[in-house]
């Protein structure tokens, strides 16, 4: 049985640089009983580095969060504080940790969160291509292959905030690829890589000409993609309307789902839409 107030601690780590750990995470390793970690071997070199006694180390991973799920509720409810932590960055966002976090949040237990580096926060504000608004949208890592990969693609053809995205070197060249030929090949990217570290880099340029970078270079580290959103969209004046409906109709769809599609993509009101599909059958 544990000391002091049980809880879930998530542990935001650094993603490059020892330089940002903050004072908090070493306290925070310092009250955990038991530590949940992608990498013990790794963790155990950082608590080391703290200057932590290394308490009990459990590897929760994509491939152990579930099973463990119960087992670190049962921790909690023996009065034990269970700190979990990623390899680089925080927890649950694109690395074990968020499943763990809803069970507990679920049971009514304590959740602390120790802020730290995040990777894709690091390259959209150094990308250069962060709008005025500040919106963006963080897809992670895209599905591998298959029909998942495409619908996801597809979901981003028309997405106007700021993509963010994360990638392996070995799979960096298709990604571009593939992102280039939906989304368009002069679609500005930043990749960047190595962030907080020694080598970082960021290199800036279309998704066609990154393609062709990544095919002379040797791509190393693992990558964030930050694309710029799609541009706005010309005014939807009638005419451009009802030459979307034409086009929609003449493809297949009904009348019900031409109109709605139609308003959709241009951010006008469905009568509006509706009106000019009837003015267009009475032509």
């Amino acid at each position: 049985m544990g000391s002091g107030n049980p809880r879930l601690i998530l542990v935001g780590t650094p993603i490059g640089n020892l330089g940002d750990l903050s004072p908090r995470v070493t306290e925070a390793f310092a009250a955990a009983d038991v530590v949940a970690c992608e990498d013990t071997r790794r963790t155990g070199k950082l608590l080391l580095h703290l200057g932590v006694r290394a308490p009990r180390l459990i590897r929760l991973d994509e491939h152990t969060e579930f099973d463990l799920g119960g087992e670190i509720l049962a921790l909690i409810a023996n009065k034990n504080v269970v700190a979990v932590a990623s390899d680089a960055g925080m927890p649950g966002l694109s690395d074990p940790g968020a499943r763990v976090a809803a069970l507990v949040a679920d049971a009514g237990f304590q959740i602390e969160v120790i802020p730290g580096p995040f990777a894709a926060a690091v390259a959209l504000v150094g990308s250069g291509l962060l709008t005025h608004s500040s919106r963006f949208c963080f897809e992670g890592f895209l599905p591998r292959k298959g029909p998942e990969r495409a619908s996801r693609l597809g979901e981003l053809m028309g997405e106007r905030r700021t993509i963010v995205l994360y990638e392996a070197p070995h799979r960096i060249e298709r990604t571009l690829t593939d992102l280039a030929a939906v989304l368009g090949a002069d679609r500005q990217v930043a990749m960047c890589r190595e962030l907080t570290k020694l080598y970082e880099q960021i290199w800036r340029g279309s998704l066609e000409q990154a393609s062709a970078y990544c095919q002379e270079v040797a791509p190393r580290g693992e990558y964030v993609l930050v694309v710029a959103g799609a541009p706005p969209l010309p005014d939807a004046t009638d005419e451009l309307i009802l030459a979307e409906l034409k086009l929609a109709l003449a493809g297949g769809a009904t009348r019900r789902d031409a109109a709605l599609s139609v308003a959709k993509v241009h951010g006008v009101a469905p009568n509006r839409v509706k009106r000019l599909l009837v003015l267009l059958e009475t032509r």
